[in-house]
């Protein structure tokens, strides 16, 4: 227990420590406005690959269907936002978004996860299509010309908090029985119900909080960005979101983190030749696939490194 605290106190710290220094660099200036734009997408991008990898990492379900409902969320914060425009209005709409991504993501899941591999991938891609293609002919989502002058009320503060829940929240999840349930099918599904777990049941329920926290996700990069259109969720966003997942390692938490940072620092120093970025991504996942299959950290979290290293330090101490 002293180790665990020591390892949960260590985390925290080094949370607020990095919280501290990033505003204190936004506040300076050192941070310019580019930059803080950076700082925005690899926070979003955080969120959609922890939340993804629930999904297709630790529960063995291929989507490619995430933007389907990182558009949700976006297109709901950005309407209500737009109407209220206060911040009671962003935080309503942000949760509202991610409710409606949840329940849409429970309508879709409870018929197409009864699917497999790439059958899955494929009714989840067709889902993703579906809803841009009602937001390109909704009048209320101003069709393909998209809402502009959408209120901004994301700031660095806000893209914190919600990060930071994110992955506490699906690490918590992932570590709990209902967590352990998932892994359970993403090992091996017929045993998993030879054992009497309910596979659809756990399998929705992870779409679903993979589809909440993909809402989130939307709703803040639409309050950020000002302006949203339904070709922003298109078939190469959930592509983006796969390989960030992929890099990291399918199965690591903390190699998502790390890979949206990567890759957004990537994005960012080849910002002009867009078609040298999408190259680059096609090297990088064939690299990793030979010399790492199992992604940067594969199925390595930084509390089992922390758990390892207090464990060492106590049996030196007894």
């Amino acid at each position: 227990m002293k180790a665990l605290s020591k390892k949960n106190l260590l985390i925290l710290g080094g949370l607020l420590l990095l919280y501290a220094a990033v505003l204190g660099l936004i506040i300076t200036g050192i941070i310019n406005p580019f930059y803080e734009i950076t700082l925005a997408l690899i926070c979003i991008n955080i969120i959609l690959a922890v939340s993804l990898n629930l999904v297709t990492g630790f529960t063995g379900q291929f989507s490619l269907g995430h933007a389907g409902f990182m558009s949700i969320g976006a297109y709901t914060c950005a309407i209500i936002n737009m109407q209220m425009n206060s911040m009671a209005g962003f935080l309503i709409g942000l949760f509202a978004g991610a409710v409606l991504a949840a329940l849409v993501g429970i309508l879709i899941g409870i018929p197409t996860l009864r699917l497999k591999g790439d059958y899955l991938a494929i009714a989840t891609l067709g889902m993703a299509e579906i809803i841009r293609v009602i937001f390109l002919n909704l009048e209320i989502t101003n069709g393909a010309a998209g809402l502009n002058g959408i209120p901004r009320f994301t700031n660095w503060t806000w893209l914190f908090i919600f990060t930071a829940a994110s992955v506490v929240l699906i690490n918590n999840f992932i570590r709990s029985s209902q967590g352990r349930a998932c892994i359970s099918i993403r090992e091996d599904e017929i045993a998993a119900e030879s054992m009497g777990i309910n596979t659809t049941k756990y399998k929705v329920m992870a779409f679903a909080i993979g589809a909440f926290f993909a809402g989130i996700a939307g709703a803040l990069y639409a309050s950020y960005f000002y302006f949203i259109k339904p070709g922003l969720f298109g078939f190469l966003k959930s592509i983006d979101i796969l390989v960030i997942v992929v890099l990291g390692g399918m199965g690591s938490i903390t190699g998502s983190v790390i890979a949206a940072t990567l890759l957004a620092l990537i994005t960012t120093f080849l910002q002009s030749f867009t078609e040298i970025r999408m190259i680059l991504y096609a090297v990088v996942l064939i690299v990793i696939m030979i010399f790492r299959p199992k992604g940067l950290m594969g199925t390595t979290e930084i509390t089992d490194i922390l758990r390892f290293r207090f464990g060492r330090k106590e049996e030196r101490i007894q």
